[in-house]
C-alpha cells in the first residue's frame, strides 16, 4: 500500500540557512506521525512543503497519492491545515467561517451548510455558531480553526503545533477529537512542542534537528535508545550527594546524574525493581536518608537530551519544547 505521505530529501534553503537538509518521512495510511525537534528544527517548514505552501529546492513528496510538485491542487483538495495559530475570520461568526469554507471547496450551498452544523456540533460550539469569532476563547478558536480543516473530509490531515497555547483542560478536549478522527480513518502528521502529547497520540515518531531526521521509531523504541530505567531518589539531606552516589555507582549502567534540584539522583540501571531494592540496601548501610525515591521509565525529554544535547525545556514552558514563537515560525514567511 502506498503511503499517505512520503517525503524523499526534502531541502529548503532560506539565504544562507538551510532549513531542511535531505530530510525524509512516511506516514502510513491510517496512521499518526508525531514530528518533534528543537527550536528551527525545520518542522513548519516541512509541513508548508508538504501542503503545498512552499516549494523545495531538492527532493520529493507525495501526498495522498499525489506528487506535491507536479499537481498541488490536487493535493489541497485531498488535505486538511491546521497550522500554529488559528486561521478563522474574526468578523464572521463561527458558523459562517465553516460555511465560507465550505463554498470555497466547492461543496454547493446545501453541503456547506449541513457540514458548518455537523462540525459546530461535533467541535461543542454550537451555543456560540452565531457568535462573532472575535469573541471566543483560544480554546474556542483552535477547535473552529481544527473544524475547518475537516470540511471537506480530507484523508490526510496536518496538524503543525494544534494545541500551543491552550489551557490544559482545552489540549486534552483536542486530543480526544484527534484520537476520534484517526480512528476513523484519517492519516495525521502532527508537529508539537509537547512532548506529552507525541506520546498520547502519535504511532510512530521522527526527531528532526537542523532539518534532518536524528531518530524515528515508537515512543518506546525512542525511550529505549537512551538506556532502560532509572532510580529517582530524593536525598533527605543534600549534603549526602557524594556518598550517596560511591553507594549506588555499583548498581549504575551510565553515569549518575545529580543536583537538579539539589539532593536529587537520577541511576541508570538494568534490572528493574530487584536493584531498586539492592539500592535501598544500599543507602541504608551508608546511612542515608531518602525524602522521595521510585523507579521510572525515561521520558521522551531524556531521548531529547541524549538526541539533542539538551533536554527540552531549556528551551520551553512547562509543557514541553518552545513555546510561542520559533524559528519555524519564520520560515514559511
Amino acid at each position: 500500500m502506498e503511503p499517505a505521505i512520503e517525503a524523499v530529501g526534502l531541502v529548503k534553503r532560506f539565504g544562507d540557512v538551510t532549513a531542511l537538509s535531505g530530510l525524509d518521512l512516511t506516514v502510513p495510511e491510517g496512521t499518526v506521525l508525531g514530528v518533534l525537534g528543537p527550536n528551527g528544527a525545520g518542522k513548519t517548514t516541512a509541513v508548508s512543503i508538504l501542503t503545498t505552501l512552499l516549494l523545495p529546492d531538492e527532493g520529493s513528496a507525495r501526498v495522498a497519492g499525489v506528487d506535491v510538485l507536479a499537481d498541488p491542487a490536487e493535493v489541497r483538495r485531498r488535505i486538511g491545515l491546521s497550522g500554529q495559530y488559528a486561521a478563522v475570520d474574526e468578523v464572521l461568526s463561527g458558523y459562517e467561517n465553516l460555511e465560507m469554507i465550505g463554498r470555497l471547496y466547492h461543496l454547493g450551498k446545501e453541503r456547506a451548510r449541513q457540514r458548518a452544523n455537523e462540525l459546530l456540533e461535533r467541535f461543542d460550539l454550537t451555543q456560540a455558531a452565531n457568535r462573532s469569532v472575535k469573541g471566543y476563547s483560544g480554546g474556542m478558536r483552535r477547535r473552529l480553526d481544527l473544524a475547518g480543516a475537516l470540511v471537506a473530509a480530507p484523508p490526510v490531515l496536518f496538524l503543525d503545533e494544534p494545541t500551543t497555547g491552550l489551557d490544559p483542560r482545552s489540549r486534552l478536549d483536542l486530543w480526544e477529537i484527534i484520537r476520534e478522527l484517526v480512528t476513523q480513518g484519517t492519516t495525521l502528521l502532527l508537529t508539537t512542542q509537547y512532548l506529552e502529547e507525541a506520546d498520547h497520540l502519535a504511532d510512530d515518531i521522527v526527531v528532526i534537528d537542523h532539518g534532518t531526521a536524528i531518530a524515528r521509531g515508537t515512543s518506546d523504541q525512542l525511550k529505549a535508545q537512551v538506556g532502560g530505567e532509572r532510580i529517582s531518589a530524593t536525598l533527605e539531606d543534600p549534603t549526602d550527594t557524594a556518598a550517596a552516589i560511591e553507594a549506588l555507582v555499583p548498581l549504575a549502567v551510565g553515569d549518575i546524574e545529580s543536583g537538579d534540584p539539589a539532593g536529587q539522583l537520577l541511576v541508570p540501571i538494568s534490572g528493574g525493581a530487584a536493584v531498586l531494592t539492592d539500592a535501598l540496601r544500599r543507602l541504608d548501610a551508608a546511612g542515608i536518608g531518602l525524602r522521595d525515591v521510585g523507579l521510572r521509565r525515561p521520558t521522551l525529554d531524556d531521548v531529547f537530551l541524549i538526541l539533542t544535547g539538551h533536554r527540552a525545556e531549556e528551551d520551553a514552558g512547562p509543557g514541553g519544547l518552545a513555546e510561542g514563537a520559533s524559528a519555524d515560525d519564520t520560515e514559511a514567511a
